[in-house]
């Protein structure tokens, strides 16, 4: 096997080296192409092109493998809690209980927000969409800590760390209970993590609130398994606005806005969506079966298929498990689950989808288990951001201590006009 490859360019030839990744992964270094050359490469949408080596996450989509740091999702889902799988993701290694006692303990003494920031959400409209409120709350944190978030320093990236991982769920709590009209809940440093989340969403001045120890569990089954995916398009918005060494509240800010739009962290919502519409047409799955077939209807089936996965999301089997399980106990029985379960078999059995390697991704079941919960729609990306937090900060900060790290500038191939003219305005 050759060490390098050779590209040739009308007389001009350009060996780049081979770099091999430790699961056998294999990339073409062109770094240099353009100064040897003058040419570039043209790939849309960075789907052939390695920006980065990095040792956080393992994906292996034609066999639908998932591993964090070495250990399979399946793994980390079932034994694992989410501070531990954030310790993993952000350290490399699983922790000890001294550490994961520790790093909990760091993470729930910085879990209040300043009182000077409660009118910050008073500021924004009811309506306000509550990932627009998230990112903003998220770089206004950083305005108290100005002293402390210098990415050159260890202590301060370490600091801020525990900041983000502490306050990011009581911003998120706030903005849902800025957006019905409820008094803000203060977090609890005697619950764990999903635990506390779900006091500060739920409970009110009113009345006790009781947790349920298996609801609890669930949005601990749903944080791990976003909790980190590769070079996505919000990780790649985090990787990329902290190329610039800007501190990692705004690189995190900027992974928010990223994770918000509808094909990546919106996707759960139009699954709901979807099904609401297929219950409305009396649960006809076999019709809108057919419309996903035909190519000239602009109908498509959420949920299916994965940029990245051309076999089954190993998220989305522990996730149908999790679906069942809260839905029987909240809900009983759910027109809308039984909708998507008619719609997974039928898929999964249908020659067309299975030659093009549509299975169902992790979205076609999470929005289930957060309408089970009774979130708004609006809150569905805003849990996908809080599990997706990890991942976000430890490929910011093996980023930040790449030797090889360069600030971001894609090139492009301009296709404007050619030199003109400069026509004053009076002869226009």
């Amino acid at each position: 096997m050759s060490d390098h490859a050779r590209i040739e360019l009308d007389d001009q030839a350009y060996e780049g080296r081979m770099i091999e990744g430790s699961e056998g992964e294999r990339a073409v270094d062109i770094s240099s192409l353009r100064n040897e050359t003058g040419a570039v490469t043209y790939d849309p949408g960075y789907a052939n092109t390695g920006s980065v080596q990095s040792s956080i996450t393992y994906i292996d989509g034609d066999n639908g493998i998932l591993r964090h740091r070495g250990y399979a999702i399946e793994d980390l889902a079932k034994h694992s809690d989410f501070v531990e799988t954030s310790y993993l993701l952000i350290y490399g290694e699983l922790p000890t209980q001294a550490q994961v006692t520790n790093f909990r303990e760091s993470i729930t003494k910085h879990t209040l927000l300043r009182e000077d920031m409660r009118p910050f959400f008073d500021a924004f409209p009811p309506e306000a969409h509550p990932m627009a409120i998230l990112s903003a709350g998220t770089l206004a944190l950083s305005t108290f800590y100005q002293n402390h978030y210098d990415p050159s320093n260890p202590d301060d990236v370490e600091i801020s760390t525990y900041r983000l991982m502490a306050k990011l769920p009581t911003v998120a709590a706030f903005a849902y209970k800025r957006s019905i009209g409820q008094p803000y809940i203060y977090p609890r440093n005697d619950l764990k993590f999903a635990a506390n989340f779900l006091h500060m969403m739920f409970a009110v001045p009113s009345e006790p609130y009781e947790i349920d120890p298996d609801l609890a569990r669930a949005l601990t089954e749903l944080l791990i398994l976003h909790a980190d995916h590769e070079q996505n398009c919000s990780t790649s918005a985090v990787r990329l606005i902290g190329s610039s060494q800007v501190n990692l509240f705004a690189a995190v800010s900027g992974g928010i806005n990223a994770l918000w739009g509808p094909l990546h962290g919106g996707a759960n919502q139009q699954v709901v969506e979807m099904l609401a519409g297929i219950q409305e047409a009396e649960g006809d799955t076999k019709e809108f079966i057919r419309r996903a077939k035909d190519k000239d209807d602009p109908f498509r089936l959420m949920g299916f298929g994965h940029r990245v996965y051309k076999n089954y999301d190993p998220r989305a089997r522990i996730i149908k498990d999790t679906a069942d399980r809260v839905i029987s106990k909240l809900a009983g029985n759910d027109p809308l689950f039984e909708i998507a379960q008619e719609l997974e078999e039928t898929v999964l059995s249908d020659d067309y989808f299975i030659e093009r390697k549509l299975y169902p991704n992790v979205d076609f079941y999470s929005g289930l288990i957060y309408r089970a919960m009774n979130l708004p729609l609006n809150m569905y990306p805003v849990l996908f951001a809080l599990g997706r937090l990890p991942g976000w900060i430890a490929q910011w900060r093996e980023m930040s201590q790449d030797p090889d790290r360069r600030i971001g500038r894609p090139r492009q191939i301009y296709t404007g006009p050619t030199a003109r003219n400069y026509v004053p305005i009076e002869n226009r």
